[in-house]
């Protein structure tokens, strides 16, 4: 038996050794001044760049005699970040950071630069709400694995299924790419929700976030935005689970109004464009919309929304805002001046920003103080 066991020191001693040898080694070093500095380790590109989500252009990085590419940001607003790094052209994750986005279609590594003070979407000392997930069989969504849809929910600090009076609610669609998860797993609705409400600037609300395609197929190449039919296809679709799938299941399970003025419907690029189509085309269901960079650049709302009547749909907010440096947000001002020429009552936002979750949680941080306040 010793002699076992000096036989396995003596195997196993060299590659102990040789993994000890191994140096740790760090991709990202946040500064005092929030400049950050990135770095990769690979010997044989030819060429490395980074690539962070809200920044204009790829940085170029240099390389080290021991291989390693470096580059520093200029000072970066605190955020939440999204960075690849590209070696030859070809998109590489950080091995050294396991911090992902998650997301259907493409990934991409996640870095937190911190403020001075907590931001909306940090975790905080306040009560917190809970997040319910849900599995359901859908006879409408195309394209899931045995039928099986998803959803979740939010339940504000102190739900009170008995309360005298049921909570107002928000459906809250995320975008093409995204999941029934993108809102909380990367926008951090939950949390932006639980420290607004902490600091008395929204009103207690549950809020539901479902799956929001109609078919699946709709996610299999970006090209897909280029063929309208195939958006109405995935848009109807989408509403026809919403309505009467989702929103009956939710208003059976929790203590939540049926009542207009306490429904509201808001989205980012797709889940955009579905809010404002489904809010505008029954105002007898939502009476508060909101779109977050909507990709409304190939809907005919000249057709889609001809019979829009201000004083029949009678909404008490309709939101729709973009960032200035997003590609839709040409077509957002298109649509924003038919809503006007309708005589809508639009409020038109326009922000700093491409098209990122840095513009989106900044949206949802300033449109959910505005629901279902008082006139």
């Amino acid at each position: 038996m010793v002699r076992g066991l000096a036989l396995l020191s003596s195997v196993t001693a060299p590659l102990f050794l040789s993994a000890q040898a191994v140096k740790p080694f760090s991709s990202i070093e946040v500064h005092s001044d929030r400049t950050v500095t990135f770095a990769y380790r690979d010997g044989v590109a030819k060429k490395v760049e980074l690539v962070v989500g809200g920044l204009p252009k790829k940085l170029a990085m240099k390389k080290d005699t021991a291989g390693i590419w470096t580059v520093t940001t200029p000072s970066l607003p605190p955020e939440i970040y999204g960075y690849h790094f590209e070696a030859d052209g070809d998109l590489r994750l950080d091995p050294a950071n396991p911090g992902t986005t998650i997301n259907l279609v493409d990934i991409a590594n996640e870095l937190i630069v911190p403020g001075d003070a907590p931001q909306l979407w940090d975790v905080t000392n306040v009560p917190h709400g809970i997040l319910h997930h849900y599995t359901y069989t859908t006879d409408t969504v195309l394209g899931l694995p045995q039928n099986q849809s998803r959803y979740f929910v939010y339940t504000p600090p102190g739900y009170d299924p008995k309360a005298p009076q049921p909570y107002p609610v928000l459906y809250l669609l995320h975008g093409w790419s995204d999941s029934d998860s993108g809102w909380t797993a990367v926008g951090r609705a939950e949390l932006i929700l639980d420290n607004l409400l902490a600091q008395g600037k929204i009103k207690p609300m549950v809020v539901v976030m479902p799956l929001g395609y109609g078919d699946m197929s709709f996610i299999h190449q970006f090209h897909v935005w280029e063929d309208p039919a195939a958006i109405d296809h995935n848009v109807d679709l989408f509403a026809k689970a919403l309505l009467t799938e989702v929103l009956p299941r939710v208003e059976s399970d929790y203590h939540i109004s049926k009542d207009r003025n306490d429904r509201a419907i808001a989205g980012l690029s797709m889940g955009g464009l579905e809010s404002l189509e489904i809010g505008l085309s029954h105002p007898d269901k939502f009476a508060w919309i909101g779109g977050f960079s909507s990709a409304v650049h190939n809907l005919e709302y000249t057709q889609k929304l001809a019979s829009l009547d201000p004083k029949a749909a009678n909404l008490r907010l309709l939101w729709v805002a973009c960032g200035t440096e997003d590609s839709l947000i040409e077509p957002n001002r298109k649509l924003i001046d038919f809503l006007k020429s309708k005589s809508m009552p639009v409020q038109q936002i326009e922000t700093p920003g491409y098209h990122t979750w840095m513009v989106w949680r900044d949206n949802l941080s300033h449109f959910a103080p505005l629901l279902f306040q008082q006139r």
